[in-house]
């Protein structure tokens, strides 16, 4: 009588969607896939009632916490990303399931798309671009990215990434980032509240679930400067945001990340504030890469890769 497969949740909704290629490389290693039903990020009791019988979780940013694993039969999280924040390491070490994740995948697909939205919010693209879907002929007068100083909080993959393809607009870059003694190339290395006295663009590329951006620092900020955040909705005080934008301090912003998601909040009622459903890693080849490396790292933890079989 043959084993019973071994069954492999999946939390992302959109896991294989753009490419069947990595779901099929989980079933020809012999996987029972078991699929999100709800098609969004799962609850904590969604999960508890799902996980019986589950052995390896793709993950996205469900609430994989002790209460969660305790309750499981989980040996491998493999995340689909590279924040952690979501998943207790310390309660995973202690119940032995290993945790994996894909820290370098989506670099390119974020600096690019943190590039795209600055320009986009400078000169006023998406305003435009709304006035002429109502009909109404309405130029915005912008601004220009060269010249300026773009602080940079945090000089991990992606805060580097971005200043790459800052460097032929001639920019200042600035950079914060405590886990950094030595300036890269390129960028001049600043406190926090030096940095946001300077800049007229500030960038945040930074993990955590606690505010860099409070009131205090937002009352800081450079008057007209513009504010970019495609990391943690925490990082940034959403009260102390609005006020900014209240007080014509910050002149405009975009969020790739909120406080809660789905979001519905007060920002969505500026016309200065562009928007995105956290779609930083959203590229057909970054979710592609990623959710490969997700199966590989699942495949290898379970000792079910091809270089394990020898």
């Amino acid at each position: 009588m043959s084993a019973a497969p071994i069954k492999i949740l999946l939390g992302p909704s959109s896991f294989g969607s753009a490419d069947p290629a990595p779901l099929e490389r989980l079933k020809a290693a012999g996987l029972e896939v078991v699929d999100n039903p709800f098609k969004r990020k799962l609850t904590q009791q969604e999960l508890l009632d799902l996980l019986p019988g589950i052995t390896g979780i793709i993950a996205g940013l469900e609430p994989l916490n002790r209460a969660v694993m305790a309750a499981s039969q989980l040996k491998v999280i493999s995340r689909v990303g590279v924040g952690l924040n979501n998943v207790d390491l310390e309660a995973a070490a202690e119940l032995g399931i290993a945790v994996r994740y894909t820290p370098d995948a989506p670099t390119i697909a974020v600096a690019e798309l943190t590039l795209g939205c600055l320009l986009n919010l400078l000169r006023r693209v998406g305003e435009m671009d709304r006035s002429l879907h109502a009909c109404r002929w309405n130029k915005c007068v912008g601004y220009q990215l060269t010249g300026r100083t773009v602080l940079l909080v945090g000089l991990g993959r992606i805060g580097l990434a971005v200043a790459r393809l800052l460097e032929p607009f001639r920019v200042r870059l600035l950079g914060c980032d405590p886990a950094v003694d030595q300036a890269p190339a390129g960028i001049e290395l600043v406190s926090l509240q030096e940095g946001l006295a300077q800049a007229d663009v500030i960038s945040l590329h930074a993990s955590g679930t606690e505010p860099i951006l409070g009131p205090g620092e937002l009352a800081d900020i450079k008057p007209g400067a513009f504010l970019l955040n495609p990391s943690r909705g925490e990082l940034v005080d959403e009260q102390g945001l609005v006020a900014a934008l209240d007080q014509g301090r910050l002149a405009g912003a975009w969020l790739d990340a909120f406080w809660r998601e789905p979001y519905d909040g007060p920002l969505t009622g500026y016309e200065n504030v562009l928007l995105t459903p956290h779609v930083g890693s959203y590229s057909a080849e970054c979710r592609l890469d990623m959710e490969m490396q997700a199966v590989d790292n699942l495949l290898e933890a379970l000792g079910l890769a091809k270089d394990s079989e020898a």
